[in-house]
């Protein structure tokens, strides 16, 4: 079995679009959008992990990673929703588990709630989530921002679109030995590929937070709604998600399967060993209508 990452580029509507696959062509598929300030580089270690039984593929959206960056593009939560969408369409995926990362947790929910049909199953790890009152203390420095006029607001979240911060997005609130365990490749690849557009790009998106959260009720109605049988795997050394934000979700989604593990907000460079068994498990019970 050839479990090895294909990369591959596809014109979706206007974006020449950069993803990455894994897996058989007919094998049930695991839809991993991704987190900021990242791209589809963030799965590259998982999909050779489950390839052997699922079917994953990871765009980068446009203005990520190695897809192109179109000036006509709507960067906002909900133009990288439709953009999943059309990805999606593009390559007649009908069914699929999809992967709930940082803000891919509001653009795949987004998704979700377009067509709920092709939804079989969830898998949320430190996904940003739908509750106002379980935010961790980071996400207080981003709303401290939103009293201001909006010109000095950007002003004030540009100064977090640099290489520094990059790195300690990255590394976050994890613990010295796992510090040793997250590559820097992570901010200094994803800064290497910033360019000024990108950084505009980069600044209207957290900026959109602000409005994001007016869309909390549709997330939860989702959730509560359709209750997808779903995976919460989450990383409690997370100044922006902690453990309460990972508890938040059995609201609306009691049944869900919650796992705490000893790491931060990525866990699939720190714990995969870890994160792997458990996803192989619960794919292993929903993942064969994803075919």
């Amino acid at each position: 079995m050839d479990t090895r990452v294909r990369h591959r580029r596809i014109q979706v509507g206007d974006v020449d679009t950069f993803y990455r696959e894994a897996g058989p062509a007919q094998a049930p598929v695991l839809l991993l959008p991704h987190g900021y300030p990242c791209s589809s580089y963030e799965f590259r270690n998982l999909m050779p992990r489950l390839a052997d039984r699922w079917r994953l593929i990871a765009p980068d959206y446009p203005g990520a990673g190695y897809s192109a960056t179109p000036e006509s593009f709507d960067y906002s939560f909900d133009g990288y929703a439709a953009f999943l969408d059309e990805f999606v369409r593009t390559l007649r995926l009908e069914r699929y588990v999809l992967y709930l990362h940082d803000f891919g947790s509001p653009i795949g929910t987004r998704l979700a709630i377009r067509a709920p049909e092709r939804v079989v199953a969830l898998v949320i790890q430190n996904g940003d989530i739908p509750y106002e009152d379980a935010l961790g203390p980071k996400y207080a420095e981003i709303e401290s921002t939103w009293t201001l006029p909006a010109d000095e607001m950007r002003a004030k979240l540009a100064e977090a679109i640099q290489e520094p911060v990059f790195k300690e997005e990255f590394l976050n609130a994890v613990d010295a030995p796992l510090v040793e365990r997250i590559t820097p490749d992570l901010w200094q690849l994803h800064w290497s590929l910033m360019t000024p557009q990108r950084r505009k790009i980069a600044i209207d998106l957290i900026a959109g937070l602000k409005d994001n959260r007016a869309w909390f009720p549709k997330h939860r109605q989702y959730l509560r709604e359709h209750r997808p049988p779903t995976l919460i795997v989450w990383g409690p050394h997370d100044h922006y998600m902690p453990e309460q934000s990972a508890r938040a979700y059995l609201r609306d989604l009691p049944d869900a399967e919650l796992h705490l593990l000893d790491g931060g907000h990525w866990l699939l460079e720190t714990h995969l060993d870890e994160v792997v068994p458990l996803l192989r498990d619960f794919l292993g019970r929903v993942a064969s209508g994803s075919a």
